[in-house]
This record gives structure tokens, sequence and C-alpha cells, in this order.
């Protein structure tokens, strides 16, 4: 059987689980994907005695994938990924705004080399913006967004939950979308994209699954259950 993206090439530049795991699932549907490994380190080597846990981690979203062990900081390498470039359809990276021009590796400079790039950023709080160069995790993604606020009693504190929502939920499956458009729109256009993902955004857009109405209309037990595990209850 065919699948919906054979023969779509995608560089995956990510070094954290939501972009790994959104390029996993483009693999799943048939793209090539060949992930860029800086050298010495974990997802080189391998993990470290005691360390198995984070191999495991790693393996979990490497399904489907090549990789190729490239020093973006230097030219040589620099030049092997423009190469590379010039053959790929879809650029994913998930470095702090600013890095990828640094390396030399930004839209601007992919798409002279390729103007039917597709190419995706994902951060925190996108490439621009007051906080567009703040560190963050899905903890403080979900209270800026006001998630943790629906998660709990009205008067107790939130229930913390794992990073569903904001790194998978939100940007992971926001940025596999931005790209499945992307890839339909120069079908028609020729021309590529840039797809600016920010973790933050994506879960205030998950907002919207749960307007006001619903939820002050169900028990905040059974909502929490509903956000943080929706396999469990069905409506």
């Amino acid at each position: 059987m065919t699948l919906a993206l054979e023969g779509i090439r995608i560089l995956d530049l990510c070094q954290m689980a939501p972009g790994a795991f959104c390029t996993m699932i483009l693999g799943d549907l048939g793209a090539e994907v060949v992930t860029i490994v800086p050298p010495n380190s974990m997802y080189h080597a391998g993990a470290a005695e005691g360390e198995e846990n984070k191999w495991e981690v790693y393996n979990a979203h490497t399904r489907n994938k090549k990789s190729l062990v490239l020093n973006l900081r230097d030219e040589d390498a620099r030049q092997v990924l423009h190469r590379l470039m010039t053959k790929s359809d879809v650029i994913v990276e998930g470095f702090r705004p600013g890095v990828a021009k640094r390396l030399g590796v930004d839209y601007e400079t992919v798409k002279k080399i390729n103007s039917r790039i597709i190419y995706c950023s994902m951060s925190g709080f996108g490439q621009d913006g007051p906080y567009n160069q703040l560190p963050g995790h899905d903890i403080n993604y979900i209270s800026l967004a006001g998630v943790l606020g629906i998660i709990g009693e009205p008067d107790g504190a939130p229930i913390i939950p794992s990073n569903l929502i904001a790194d998978f939920g939100g940007a992971s499956l926001h940025a596999a979308i931005g790209i499945l458009a992307a890839l339909m729109a120069r079908a028609r256009t020729g021309q590529g994209q840039y797809v600016d993902i920010a973790y933050l955004d994506s879960a205030i857009s998950l907002q919207r699954c749960y307007p006001r109405e619903v939820r002050h209309g169900l028990p905040a037990w059974l909502l929490s259950i509903i956000l943080i595990r929706p396999r469990m209850v069905s409506i």
C-alpha cells in the first residue's frame, strides 16, 4: 500500500521530544525522515550507565527515521546539510529563536537554496514577541494558557499533568497539521512556506475544546480526568 507522504523527505533538526514526535507522525504517514544528530550527544553515543531510561525515551520517537551526525558549527557540516536541503521537502527545527540564523540554517537562508522547502520552527513562545528568548517547559505554557486553572477543584490547587498538553497535544500536532497544510498549498502554488509553531499558542488553542459553559458545567474531578487521560472517559 502506498502511504500518503511517500516521496517526501523531512530533515529533523529538533533536539527535544515534541519535535521528534511531530516528525515521527509524518514518518508513519510514509515520509522519509532524516534526523540530524549533533556529535557527542546522548543521541549519538547512546545512554551512559544508569541512563537507560533516557535512551528509551529517545527510541520512543525515532520510529521510521534515519540519522546523520553533523556538527552544524562546522562549515563543512553545514555544506553537507545545504546539499541535503536541495533534495528535501520539509525542515523541522526546535532551536531557540535566533540560533538557526547563527548556524546558517534559518528559513531565509534555506529558501535561497530551495524555494519549495516547507520550514517549520517550534519554540516555546514563537519567533518574535517579548518572551521569545525565555526558556520554558510544558508546565509554564499551560499555566500561561490558563489550562491549569481548569484542572482541579475550584477552590484547591491545580492538578499537575504530564507534559502531554502543550508539548505533544499542542505543539507536536499543530506542527504536523501546519506542515501537511503547507505541503497541500505547495502542490497548488509550487512555493514553500514558513510555519511558526509556539507551544504557548498551541496550548491556548486547545482551550477552545472546552468552552466556558462546558467547563463550568462539569464536576472538577471529571474534567481533570478528561484533560489528563482523554481515553478513559467517553461522553
